[in-house]
């Protein structure tokens, strides 16, 4: 089985980030990066899958010269080798540019299997995958929490709202994407760091004549704010004055 997995370079969760000059973006000179975490639990699937039914596995991503190291990180995990999809552009670009961009890369890879994250923890739409999907041509299941390779195709169970699960069968070749928690991370070893010095990373160009659907006008930081409230009453009346307001306003409850 061909399976190719899209990762997505991202800023550190954790990292203290600031608007550049324009407004419109971060300074992203300033920041750390690290491998998309929903973009890691689709790897780990596409190795678990090769692992069982052999084949190849091929990340792939879309940036600057930077997201290298995002697939770096993922040929020390396992995969055999990858594509750099290289345009500065695509940093800033929507779901739309860059999963266009992705299936250029792709379309004539022939591959059997397309797995993505759910979501990127930066811009978080979860529309890369579906537009991926529709560009190459492939049937697809979204939120997907387990995967299983039939005789014909695929059966994967689907997350829904409220606690429940969807069952879908689908043909090959495919798309998902990925509900982070569906297995258990692996982490790159010492072997798999120095194997993956010698595998293949191959730049390619994004097709011309790419155009954005989205514009961001203006970006802020969230403001921080407190306030503190004084609930009047007897106990019994301020207790459940705080559980309505807990429940009604905070929403916590």
């Amino acid at each position: 089985m061909k399976i190719a997995v899209c990762l997505k370079h991202v800023v550190t969760r954790d990292a203290a980030v600031r608007v550049d000059e324009t407004r419109t973006w971060i300074r992203d000179r300033d920041a750390s990066f690290e491998l998309n975490e929903p973009d890691a639990y689709a790897l780990e699937e596409a190795l678990r899958l090769k692992e069982k039914q052999g084949g190849e596995v091929i990340a792939v991503s879309a940036g600057p010269a930077r997201v290298t190291q995002a697939l770096r990180e993922a040929l020390a995990r396992g995969a055999d080798r990858a594509i750099h999809v290289n345009g500065d552009a695509l940093a800033r670009a929507d779901a739309s540019v860059v999963g266009k961009a992705l299936a250029a890369a792709l379309k004539d890879e022939g591959v059997d299997l397309v797995l993505t994250g759910l979501q990127s923890d930066d811009q978080g739409f979860a529309q890369v995958g579906v537009i991926l999907a529709e560009a190459l041509g492939l049937s697809h299941a979204t939120i997907v929490m387990e995967v299983q390779v039939t005789a014909g195709g695929l059966r994967v169970r689907r997350e829904l709202e409220g606690g429940w699960f969807q069952w879908v069968a689908m043909p090959l070749p495919a798309l998902l994407t990925i509900q982070s928690g569906i297995n258990q991370l692996r982490y790159a070893t010492l072997k798999g760091i120095m194997a993956a010095k010698k595998k293949e990373i191959r730049s390619v160009a994004p097709p011309a004549g790419l155009a954005s659907s989205l514009t961001i006008v203006s970006l802020a930081l969230p403001s921080k704010s407190k306030q503190t409230v004084l609930i009047e009453g007897g106990p019994a009346q301020a207790a459940a004055e705080l559980v309505r307001r807990l429940r009604e306003e905070a929403r916590v409850l």
